[in-house]
């Protein structure tokens, strides 16, 4: 038994408990080739242009999954987490979406998942996702949920130790926990605020982690944060959660956007989208009104390399030269010259 499931979108969240309760049932998962030009030239002509890029990468993806002949691949529709909390209207129709732009025949588990609904949770969820194999046995289903609970729990406490994420899901479908080590130290620390499907997909981000490690940068993203810690940076802001990912976007925005240690802010979103547009504009907002510096980087098929890694280079050259210039004031107070005090009073 085979099930195909799409390298994109929810594949970033919710991949550890996937592999957990399929295998626990004896079904064995075939993922899609990361992301290339041609995945993401493929699925964008079969979508209209305004489509978000996460989505047009998407339906590349399923055409790849397609071309390695697997015949039943999962598109679930998540619509809501919890009572009132939605997923934007582009998740929530992708099977509809897939449906209508693939004229291939497939077997589509289109898996639907609507705390706000009767009916619609947890446990239905899984059963629709594993009925097309024949498994209908609810106390199997269960028991193989506690699996994938298992693999998904030791995924985050990984990446909450500071394990990266691509060595966090390598150890934890291999049944491994590993706690980072921490004590290296770094001149500058930036958190990365961005949805797990634009920011660990190497094609996507341009191997964004790769550019600033080698600036000996310090990444922080929003899977080094518990829920707790994200629900308490949305209080920060005194905003209340909407949408399904709003907390790894403006909770954890605003969790390091207080954080002294962090230095600045990166984001990134796709050009085009919706709900990070109006989550985006508090984040900004919030971080002017602390005076934290942040970048907004927006992406889509046409970005180019090189004007992405100018931007980079030149914010973080940017935070450099501002650690670099407190740090001089400090030194420069700790002498106790009235004509450096009177220097530095004006500086700052």
């Amino acid at each position: 038994m085979q099930i195909g499931i799409p390298r994109a979108l929810s594949f970033y969240n919710f991949y550890p408990f996937w592999f957990g309760f399929f295998s626990d049932l004896g079904i064995e998962i075939v993922l899609s080739d990361p992301t290339t030009k041609q995945t993401m030239s493929t699925g964008s002509s079969l979508v209209v242009p305004e489509t978000c890029l996460p989505v047009k990468v998407y339906v590349g993806h399923i055409l790849n999954l397609l071309d390695k002949g697997i015949d039943k691949i999962l598109v679930p529709c998540i619509q809501s987490i919890a009572p009132k909390i939605y997923n934007c209207s582009k998740i929530r129709g992708l099977p509809d979406l897939i449906r209508n732009v693939i004229k291939k025949d497939f077997t589509l588990i289109d898996a639907t998942l609507d705390k706000s609904e009767k009916n619609q949770g947890l446990y239905e969820f899984l059963a629709q996702a594993v009925n097309p194999f024949g498994i209908t046995d609810t106390d199997k289903i269960k028991q193989a949920s506690k699996n994938g609970w298992k693999v998904y729990n030791n995924f985050h406490i990984m990446t909450r130790s500071g394990v990266p994420y691509k060595k966090a899901l390598k150890s934890a479908i291999e049944n491994k926990v590993i706690i980072a080590d921490n004590q290296k130290t770094y001149p500058v620390n930036i958190a990365l605020i961005a949805h797990g499907y634009n920011l660990y997909d190497e094609r996507v981000s341009m191997k964004i982690f790769d550019k600033l490690e080698k600036l000996d940068v310090k990444i922080y993203t929003a899977e080094g944060l518990t829920p707790e810690q994200m629900k308490e940076g949305l209080n920060l802001m005194r905003a209340k959660l909407y949408w399904a990912n709003e907390y790894e976007i403006s909770g954890a925005a605003a969790h390091y956007i207080a954080d002294k240690q962090i230095d600045g802010i990166i984001t990134i979103n796709a050009f085009g989208c919706g709900p990070d547009s109006l989550m985006l504009e508090r984040v900004s907002r919030f971080a002017s009104k602390t005076q934290k510096p942040i970048l907004h980087l927006s992406i889509d098929e046409h970005t180019g390399e090189a004007g992405f890694v100018t931007r980079l280079e030149a914010f973080v050259d940017m935070l450099y030269r501002k650690k670099r210039s407190k740090i001089l004031n400090k030194i420069k107070l700790n002498r106790k010259d009235k004509y450096t005090d009177i220097t530095c009073r004006d500086l700052i």
